[in-house]
């Protein structure tokens, strides 16, 4: 186990009066003398709930609030979608811990990501925030406490599974360490695959559990099968326990659920087989599936290890098999999925700051966010235009487009989107002018996903340079298009009209913010002879 990871160091102390202030800390064994920590610096100052992302970065974070009895596998797997981990101290008797992550940009995108979802242990709120300190280093004498070696067995053990993506075997790391179970990855196989389960469809399923992290899909044995990445393994046996074996369509695609040994997914790439929700900058890559090789070959050994069989299904089909008619009624049938305890629930309003307040109006807030719902009302705050506050049909249009659109460019300025405290956007009194900073789109006839069995919920990307424009009429040339388009303030680098369908194109700008300024502007323009363009982000390239 000693040679696994030679650049970590842990330790674990109970009951500390002193956080990590540079101070020596004496143990009962009169040979041990100190633990040292190259910082200074003090963090064990009155915590504020509101403060929690404040200071200046750094790559060790400071957590409190832990439930009392959390483990180490638990603390560093809230690490390892950002990054590796290196060093984690545990202070179990104030209920807090120090993570020091490799690199301070992998700290930074764990902070951002967290401040827009609240992250959980065991079902409990926890805060972290960026520690006044650089760097946790301690001292080898610790290695004499028997807390000291779990938590270092701990952390090398899920190093050394993130490094290879597979199960470490003739290790003297303790069973509960690495089980399984405290796994935040699920594995799960479709059964009886009668119609399509796209990647969003398991997003809308898995996420009333908890935050869905990563996912990645693909087709093996003629099997849809897909890894699923919570940010709590709370999350994750809640998840299963509830989920497995139900039938996401009637009488069809049931869900097998087991635990991966996988701690971490490297998705490299955001369409429509993988997406990693905690880097909306992913490129969308070429479309193709992106399994990690490693990660398949891990996955194989685990399903052989655990003697599932591969299920039977006659002419068991791959989801691109499916005639369209068929996926058009597993999208409808998406937005009611029938199982026990999963409901349409979640907070539905969003709060998005940092906006432009000299360009932003609820019309383009509208137009942004209903890609990813169906938008109800728009309330730009009076006293504070950078911000305005969305109501979605639902919570899980408000998580997804929180996930696509935290950290994106509108007007210039990257805007920060997180759940809002509010339930609902309240309309202006009666009779009081509000400079038309809040709008009721209840009954707007440009909602995308209002129409049952409509192809939009199969069409749901990030954003991305690559636009896709429908409804064309025969009269528009390619290069009305291309002007059109770089009327916007952008530039188009590509254009390509379907091959059988000239009603449709796909159009490249720039970068992407220029293709959300040109979807802003041109979504449901006249294009006359009664077609008004429709403009959504693609996962294609030109």
């Amino acid at each position: 186990m000693d040679g696994i990871v030679t650049d970590v160091a842990v330790g674990v102390k109970r009951g500390s009066d002193e956080l990590l202030s540079g101070s020596v800390l004496n143990s009962p064994n009169s040979n041990m003398s100190s633990m040292v920590v190259t910082a200074n610096g003090n963090d064990n100052k009155k915590f504020k709930g509101d403060d929690k992302m404040d200071g200046a970065p750094s790559r060790v974070l400071h957590i409190r609030k832990l439930p009392g009895e959390v483990t180490e596998t638990e603390v560093i797997a809230l690490g390892l979608p950002f990054g590796k981990v290196t060093n984690i101290l545990m202070l179990k008797g104030k209920n807090q811990a120090f993570l020091e992550l490799a690199t301070e940009e992998a700290a930074i995108t764990m902070v951002n990501y967290y401040s827009a979802v609240t992250p959980h242990l065991r079902n409990q709120p926890i805060y972290i925030q960026y520690s006044n300190h650089k760097e946790l280093k301690t001292d080898n004498t610790l290695n004499q406490y028997e807390e000291y070696h779990r938590a270092q067995a701990v952390l090398q053990a899920v190093t050394a599974v993130q490094a290879t993506n597979a199960p470490i075997s003739g290790t003297t790391v303790s069973e509960s360490a690495v089980t399984p179970a405290q796994s935040p990855v699920l594995r799960i196989i479709i059964d009886n695959m009668y119609y399509p389960v796209t990647l969003d469809v398991l997003h809308q399923i898995f996420s009333k559990f908890g935050a869905v992290l990563k996912i990645i899909t693909f087709t093996k044995n003629n099997q849809f099968q897909a890894l699923l990445q919570f940010g709590d393994p709370v999350n994750a046996q809640q998840a299963k326990q509830a989920l497995d074996g139900q039938n996401i369509y009637n009488a069809c695609c049931t869900l097998r659920i087991d635990f991966s040994k996988l701690v971490n997914l490297n998705v490299k790439y955001n369409n429509d087989k993988s997406r990693d929700y905690t880097r909306p900058d992913l490129p969308s890559g070429d479309g193709q599936p992106t399994l990690d090789p490693a990660i398949a070959a891990a996955f194989a050994k685990e399903t052989s290890l655990l003697g599932l069989p591969v299920a039977a299904v006659p002419g068991a089909l791959s989801p691109l098999a499916i005639p369209n008619a068929a996926a058009a009624a597993a999208a409808a049938a998406a937005g009611r999925v029938g199982m026990p305890g999963v409901a349409a629930g979640g907070n539905t309003v969003l709060l998005v700051s940092n906006l432009n307040e000299e360009m932003v109006t609820p019309q383009s807030l509208f137009t942004l966010f209903g890609v990813y719902g169906d938008v109800q009302r728009v309330k730009i705050l009076y006293n504070k235009k950078d911000s305005a506050l969305i109501q979605m049909a639902d919570g899980n249009q408000s998580q997804l487009a929180m996930s696509h659109l935290n950290g994106q460019k509108m007007y210039g300025k990257i805007i920060r989107v997180t759940l809002s405290k509010h339930h609902t956007v309240q309309l202006p009194r009666e009779g009081l002018d509000d400079q038309g900073l809040t709008k009721d789109f209840g009954n707007s006839p440009l909602h995308r996903f209002k129409k049952p069995g409509s192809k939009n919920f199969q069409n749901i990307f990030p954003p991305s340079a690559t636009l896709h424009l429908s409804n064309i009429p025969p009269s528009v040339a390619e290069e009305d298009l291309r002007t059109l388009f770089a009327n916007t303030g952008g530039t188009v680098k590509a254009f390509k009209f379907f091959q059988r369908d000239h009603k449709m194109a796909l159009l490249q700008m720039s970068t992407v913010e220029e293709a959300i300024q040109a979807l802003i502007d041109l979504h449901n323009y006249n294009l006359g002879e009664s077609h008004h363009l429709r403009v959504s982000f693609s996962k294609s390239t030109i």
